[in-house]
């Protein structure tokens, strides 16, 4: 594709250009023009780029109209998949249809975003065997795949995200047959590749392009084509994607789906070696008792703490028995098929990881951790910096780099993020304020009388100073947790305590709690971390969004902790460098929540005194809008009787 780059992506953006007509509402932005120029400028030219750009610039065309008009072939990554459907659903018809010019876009997710035809047609012949599957949720998974275009699940409407069907009917770079598979031909995952490869503007997530880049995917080649340059969108949530793709981790799901496709596969010669079924069921069973030993519900912790139990110690050396006899078993049965040869393949490399993973690490730089929830583990090597592996990365790259959010700087300092990508030498940085009129549009409420989060009733004071601002906004608002302990603890007081509706997460999946927090009258939502971003609500059905506290990361958490280690034997004050500019940027995001339009109005409300009482409250305050501060409740009725 060429485009006429003599037309410029500020001009385009202008009350003269094509967006005026095509685009309800849009006005011209000098925000939105500065940031459009500057992406012109780096894509044209090379080099790197970063721009906060402040909520309300208008950021996604800021760097798609460039992207576009620069002839170029353009990479799009995302942090989340919704902004990836929205961008290619919404946003990319809407540029299309206004520049009038003719350029090919694609999107392209995860292989576990795709059905895979032969694992459906397995699980179907399990069904009829007896395997444990949902027999209601198959059937519509394999009406739904007669009729897709696309084969992306998130097409189906009725099976929840969390359901164990998926990964039944969606393959994994472990499970794949790749070019050996029988039904290749019908690959959603490989015809979504081809389109990538034909595509000027690919969308993708960060996720599949640290896997891409690192080759983590095939193991063997690139998944995405050349490309002039890469836009990052989200990229504050860049080092904590990457870092889980710079070290290894293992996962019991690995475990279980080695378990299960071995005996789906053992189906198909009509369950004639007991001695594979027996080694299979084995490790699926070790490896449950594994995930118990670890205790209930969700927690990391070091390695080294958790090997020192007993329990512990013991199920691991089940699983690593298990899992090494199951490996030796499908050595001699790899030849019957290419199924069977796949699970061989998949055991040898597990048996190395999980002996690797599960030995007492002492690896510089690097720490080694175990993450649990409910129904599952993982175990990590996660490096503490990944700021040396980055900037080497994006030095073999032969394009542009623009990273972009709403929230990169502490202040007017650049200096947090771009040491964690190790950018310090080699950007050029844009910070781009808000167009909204925050001092008109907001009131920031910090009530009296509030306890300091150390104290055991914490927690409930909150929602006892919250209560009476959540009832004059009629419900409305968000309340917003930094854990899952005080959001259980304030739906049980506020269930209690009033008559609102209270809509808590992980009760629905996020996209039904928010269709009925816009359609149910009287209504909270309480969450934690998956609300703090990503959730776009405009109009009067927000009017407020209260944080409990200060949103620091626990010093007890293993990444955490080994990153101050790391600071401190470097001399330098890990709380202030580290913990304190992350949970500036934290909190910016949560507020971020509230005005999404000119004609927004709302009251932010924060539960933690500290923000006014301590030393680092000013790094806090400065980072977020100027506003109005309150600590008076008639001061926030009257500033919500304005609003009526």
């Amino acid at each position: 594709m060429t485009q006429d780059s003599t037309v410029s992506s500020a001009l385009l953006l202008s009350d003269s250009g094509p967006f005026v007509e095509k685009l309800q509402g849009f006005i011209q932005r000098p925000q939105q023009q500065r940031m459009a120029a500057a992406i012109e400028e780096v894509l044209l030219d090379g080099g790197s780029l970063v721009v906060e750009a402040g909520t309300g610039t208008g950021k996604t065309l800021a760097y798609l109209v460039p992207a576009i008009m620069t002839g170029m072939t353009i990479i799009v990554s995302t942090g989340t998949r919704n902004l990836q459907d929205q961008l290619f659903f919404n946003d990319i018809p809407l540029i299309r249809d206004a520049l009038d010019i003719p350029f090919n876009a694609s999107i392209l997710k995860g292989r576990s975003n795709y059905l895979c035809p032969h694992r459906l047609a397995l699980s179907l012949k399990g069904e009829q065997l007896g395997v444990g599957i949902s027999f209601d949720e198959l059937d519509t998974i394999r009406a739904w795949s007669t009729g897709t275009t696309t084969g992306d699940i998130s097409e189906i409407t009725g099976i929840e995200e969390s359901s164990s069907i998926w990964p039944s009917v969606t393959s994994t770079v472990d499970n794949c047959l790749g070019s050996t598979c029988p039904k290749i031909s019908e690959c959603p995952v490989y015809q979504a590749r081809a389109r990538a490869n034909e595509a000027d503007l690919i969308i993708v997530n960060h996720h599949l392009l640290f896997a891409d880049l690192l080759l983590k995917e095939e193991g063997i080649g690139h998944v995405l084509p050349y490309a002039d340059g890469i836009i990052l969108d989200e990229a504050h949530q860049l080092a904590e994607t990457a870092s889980r793709f710079f070290g290894s981790t293992l996962s019991s799901r690995q475990l279980i789906e080695l378990a299960r496709d071995t005996l789906k596969e053992q189906f198909q010669f009509g369950h004639d070696d007991l001695r594979l079924i027996d080694a299979a069921q084995k490790l699926e069973r070790n490896s449950r008792t594994l995930l118990s030993s670890f205790g209930n519900g969700s927690s990391n912790a070091t390695w080294s703490d958790v090997q020192s139990d007993g329990g512990v110690r013991e199920a691991v050396s089940s699983v690593d028995g298990s899992l090494l006899e199951l490996m030796q078993i499908l050595e001699e049965s790899s030849v019957r098929s290419k199924g069977m040869l796949s699970c061989y393949r998949r055991s040898s490399r597990l048996v190395d990881l999980f002996a690797m993973l599960t030995e007492e690490s002492v690896t510089h730089n690097f720490v080694h951790w175990l993450e649990t929830t409910a129904t599952s583990f993982m175990i990590h090597l996660s490096p503490v910096s990944i700021a040396d592996q980055f900037s080497a990365l994006m030095s073999e790259k032969d394009c542009s780099w623009v990273f972009t959010s709403a929230t990169l700087a502490v202040g007017e300092s650049f200096d947090h993020f771009l040491s964690s990508l190790g950018l310090e030498h080699e950007s050029q940085v844009l910070k781009l304020e808000s167009p909204f009129d925050f001092e008109r549009q907001t009131l920031f409420y910090v009530p009296e009388e509030l306890v300091y989060p150390s104290d055991a009733d914490y927690t409930s004071v909150v929602v006892e100073r919250a209560l009476p601002v959540i009832q004059a906004c009629q419900g409305r608002t968000f309340f917003l947790f930094t854990s899952y302990r005080a959001l259980d603890q304030a739906a049980q007081q506020l269930g209690r305590e009033s008559d609102l509706v209270c809509l808590v997460q992980g009760s629905l999946p996020k996209s039904e709690l928010l269709y009925r927090f816009l359609h149910t009258e009287r209504s909270v939502l309480l969450a934690t971390s998956s609300f703090w971003e990503g959730v776009d609500v405009k109009g009067d059905l927000l009017t407020c969004v209260i944080i409990d506290k200060l949103p620091f990361m626990s010093p007890a958490d293993p990444i955490v902790q080994a990153r101050l280690e790391a600071m401190t034997d470097l001399g330098v004050n890990g709380f202030y460098n580290y913990m304190l500019p992350q949970a500036a940027i934290s909190l910016k995001q949560g507020f971020g929540r509230l005005i999404r339009d000119e004609v927004d109005r709302g009251i932010f409300m924060l539960g933690d005194p500290r923000i006014l009482t301590s030393a680092y409250g000013k790094v806090f305050l400065d980072n977020l809008p100027t506003m109005p501060l309150t600590r008076s409740l008639n001061k926030v009725e009257s500033f919500l009787e304005s609003m009526a």
